[in-house]
Formats: structure tokens, C-alpha cells, sequence
């Protein structure tokens, strides 16, 4: 079962039914606008005040240059800000719009940006951070820590669970035993597949995406037996892959 995003769910779903899989979609979030601008169009209106953009996913790259067009504002005000960009998929959004990244580090989680970016280039810098409605507050709090003179969080799109998907069959499918594993590819999908079906039996098997989505589905009750050391779609895929040939 994959519960990532319709919108982005192709990238996880072709390759396993390349692998030939039996794939059955049901996406637990739903990309939607923020509450409000408020925060963002603020921040847009004197973005060459900010030493750095940090960009936390490829919907806040999206959203965030999509809303700089929507207000009537330009590209070029970015100015003199560096760029930082949580994973390959946040980087490869950035470079569709001609944006050089400065620092994408290894890791991707938020904490692992701050210890890319150093302290002596954090102390005194003024930071944007454009990402989800609700998120973890690890990667602010630890700027603000390392003495940045600013931190601003401002939201640039919202996560909310679909309705009226299938949820009954998707209940009667965990219920029964169908589902050989069930793919996560963020906390959310895994709160919101839990809100929409239930508690997972015992044993019920998942893949998770990285340390952090992995950590909440065994929270949930999940039995997570695929966590790739890349989080990366692809390198979910790969991962699920050789747990599979591995006879389960």
C-alpha cells in the first residue's frame, strides 16, 4: 500500500509495479494552502533582508515560487541570500527554477542543514525557513541556539487528510491480513493512515522512509522492517526490493 500524496505518489508506485507488485493507493495527505499568507507575504516583501533560505521539501520550494509570482514579486529579490535545501528531491525542485543551492548536507534530516551550514556562518545571520503548515521545530530551535540574529518560519502550504478514499476498503484490506507492507513516506502519512483506519494489527509490516518516519510508525504500532540509510524514494524502492528477494 502506498499512502503517499497522489501528486507525488508516481515516483514510489511506477518502480514497484516495475518490480511486479501488486500496488494499491491510498493517499493519506492532500497539499492544500496554508491558513494564511500572512506570515509569507511579509517575509516576500524584504527577502533581501534574509543571509538564508532554507528549504525543507520540494512542495515548500513549489509553493513558496509560486506565491512570489501570485503577489507580483521577482525572483531576483532573493538577492544576496544563500540557499540550503533538505535533500535531493528539495535541491532538483530549487535547480527547475534556477536556483544554485549552497548547502544540502549529507543527511537529510533538518538538524543535519544546521551542522552542514557551520556556527561561525550562522552566528549573527538572519534565516527564512518556508516549509509546512506543522513541522518539527528541531531545525529553528537549534539555528536560534547556534545565535542566529533571526529565525522566521513562515508557511507556505498545509497538509491535511483527504476524505471519502476508499477508507472502508482500505480497513477491511488491513483487517483481513492483505497487505504485505504498507510505504511511509512521512510522519504524516502515517498519523493520518492511523486516524483514517486505525491502530495496525500486530505485525502489520511497513517501509519507512527515513529514521524520523520510522520512529512514528513504530510509535503507531507498526512493525517497520524497510528503513533505507538514503532517504530517497529511490532508495526506498531498492530497499523494498532486497527485503522481498530476501523472502520477507
Amino acid at each position: 500500500m502506498v499512502t503517499r500524496a497522489s501528486t507525488n505518489a508516481g515516483a514510489l508506485i511506477t518502480p514497484l509495479r516495475g518490480l511486479g507488485a501488486q500496488v494499491i493507493e491510498f493517499p493519506t495527505i492532500l497539499t492544500t494552502a496554508p491558513d494564511s499568507y500572512d506570515a509569507l507575504d511579509a517575509a516576500l516583501a524584504r527577502l533581501d533582508s534574509f543571509d538564508w533560505i532554507i528549504f525543507t521539501s520540494a512542495n515548500g520550494v513549489d509553493s513558496f515560487i509560486a506565491r512570489l509570482a501570485e503577489v507580483g514579486r521577482d525572483i531576483r529579490e532573493l538577492g544576496q541570500a544563500r540557499i540550503g535545501a533538505i535533500g535531493p528531491a528539495t535541491t532538483a525542485a530549487l535547480r527547475r527554477y534556477a536556483l544554485r543551492v549552497a548547502v544540502q548536507p549529507a543527511e537529510y534530516r533538518a538538524e543535519a542543514i544546521a551542522e552542514a551550514i557551520g556556527r561561525d556562518r550562522i552566528r549573527g545571520a538572519r534565516f527564512l525557513i518556508p516549509r509546512a503548515q506543522v513541522a518539527r521545530e528541531a531545525l529553528p530551535e537549534m539555528l536560534a541556539a547556534m545565535g542566529a540574529s533571526a529565525v522566521e518560519v513562515v508557511p507556505t502550504y498545509k497538509t491535511v487528510m483527504p476524505e471519502g478514499r476508499g477508507t472502508e476498503r482500505m480497513r477491511r484490506l488491513v483487517e483481513t491480513g492483505a497487505l504485505d507492507l504498507v510505504t511511509f513516506t512521512s510522519s504524516s502519512t502515517v498519523t493520518n493512515f492511523c486516524a483514517a483506519v486505525g491502530a495496525p494489527p500486530r505485525g502489520l509490516k511497513a517501509a519507512a522512509i527515513g529514521p524520523i518516519t520510522a520512529e512514528t510508525a513504530r510509535n503507531a504500532g507498526f512493525e517497520v522492517v524497510v528503513s533505507p540509510s538514503e532517504y530517497t524514494v529511490d532508495a526506498l524502492v531498492a530497499a523494498i526490493e532486497e527485503y522481498f528477494a530476501k523472502g520477507k
